[in-house]
C-alpha cells in the first residue's frame, strides 16, 4: 500500500524521501530506471554484460551515498544520466591506460572494417551495431542517449551542458555520417530518420 502511495510521485519527490532515508523510495527509483541504464552502460561499456551489472549496481550505490548533494529542484534524470555517462568516461580512461601500459603507445579505437552486407534487417542492424560500437564515445553516448533510450532533446541537452540546438545539430550530422557510411542501405536508414531525431 505504501508502495503504490509512493509510485505515483515524481522522481524528485521520491529523492526528497530518499533524503529522509526511505528506501522504499530508491526501490521505486531503481524500478523506473534500472533496465535503461542497463541497456545504457551495455552498450557503452563494450557489451560486456558483467561489467555494464556492476557500473549499475555502482551507480545506485552512489545515488544513496550521495543523495544529499541532489538538488530536488532539478530533473532527477538528468543527474543520474549525467552520473552514468561520468562512470563511463573513467571506464575508458581505466581502459586506455591498461592498453597503454600493454602496448607502450596511446590507444587508438580500430577503424571501422569495410564488411559487405545484404540488403535484409539482420544485416542492416548488423552493420549499424558496428559503426556504434567503434564510434567516438561522445557520438555514441549522443546516439544512445537519444535512440535507445529515447531521452528527449531538452533533456540531452541538460546533460550534456549545452544548447538544444547543438545537440540538434550534432545529431544531424552524427544521422548523416551514418547514412554515409551505410549508404547501401539506402530505404532503411530511415529509421533513424529526421522525424525521430
Amino acid at each position: 500500500m505504501f508502495l503504490s502511495r509512493l509510485d505515483k510521485k515524481s522522481d524528485e519527490e521520491l529523492m526528497r524521501h530518499v533524503q529522509a532515508g526511505d528506501s522504499h523510495a530508491m526501490t521505486i527509483l531503481y524500478r523506473r530506471y534500472s533496465v535503461p541504464l542497463l541497456r545504457y552502460f551495455y552498450r557503452m561499456l563494450w557489451k560486456e554484460e558483467a561489467l555494464a551489472q556492476d557500473a549499475l549496481h555502482d551507480l545506485f550505490v552512489k545515488v544513496i551515498e550521495r543523495s544529499g548533494q541532489f538538488d530536488t529542484r532539478r530533473k532527477f534524470s538528468t543527474w543520474l544520466y549525467a552520473a552514468a555517462h561520468n562512470m563511463c568516461k573513467n571506464e575508458y580512461r581505466k581502459m586506455a591506460f591498461r592498453k597503454a601500459a600493454q602496448t607502450g603507445s596511446i590507444v587508438d579505437f580500430p577503424a571501422d572494417e569495410n564488411i559487405h552486407q545484404g540488403l535484409d534487417e539482420q544485416a542492416f542492424m548488423k552493420t549499424l551495431d558496428h559503426l556504434l560500437d567503434n564510434m567516438e564515445e561522445a557520438d555514441k553516448n549522443l546516439f544512445v542517449l537519444r535512440h535507445e533510450l529515447d531521452l528527449p532533446l531538452e533533456e540531452i541537452a541538460r546533460l550534456l551542458d549545452c544548447p538544444v540546438g547543438t545537440v540538434k545539430s550534432r545529431l544531424f550530422y552524427l544521422r548523416k555520417e551514418l547514412a554515409r557510411e551505410m549508404h547501401m542501405f539506402d530505404t532503411k536508414i530511415t529509421i533513424y530518420g529526421t522525424s525521430h531525431i
